[in-house]
């Protein structure tokens, strides 16, 4: 709920991008920042609420690899993001600036998009088998 959330603020960031709206984008990106912490958070308790280990069975190897790529990304995101954030919050706010907050927002939407089989295989295809 909290990546399907966060679409709303990305969205609205995007085309405050595209528009060269620095007050906008300043505060949507710390919002969007939040959203990022957020579900990191949340990332770090359902890995230790996983009922299986990276090593006991393949299955547990498959799902720590899948949710560890995900992670990934979402780090990379979310530092991404801050990084942008802090960026626009100072006097080097270009065109450039707006257009690497608008490529981010286009990250963010594989980052939500990509959670949706993860979810599934991680949560779904167990009880299927």
């Amino acid at each position: 709920l909290i990546l399907l959330a966060s679409l709303v603020p990305n969205q609205m960031c995007k085309k405050a991008a595209e528009e060269f709206d620095t007050r906008r984008v300043r505060l949507l990106m710390l919002v969007m920042c939040g959203f990022g912490l957020a579900f990191l958070t949340v990332r770090a308790f359902e890995f230790g609420s996983l009922a299986t280990t990276w090593d006991t069975n393949a299955y547990g190897s498959v799902v720590w690899f899948i949710m560890g790529l995900h992670t990934t990304h979402l780090l990379t995101d979310f530092g991404d993001t801050v990084v942008l954030s802090a960026l626009m919050h100072t006097s080097h706010v270009t065109p450039k600036r707006f257009f690497d907050c608008s490529e981010n927002c286009l990250f963010w939407y594989f980052v939500v998009a990509i959670w949706i089989p993860v979810y599934l295989i991680v949560y779904f295809a167990p009880r299927w088998l």
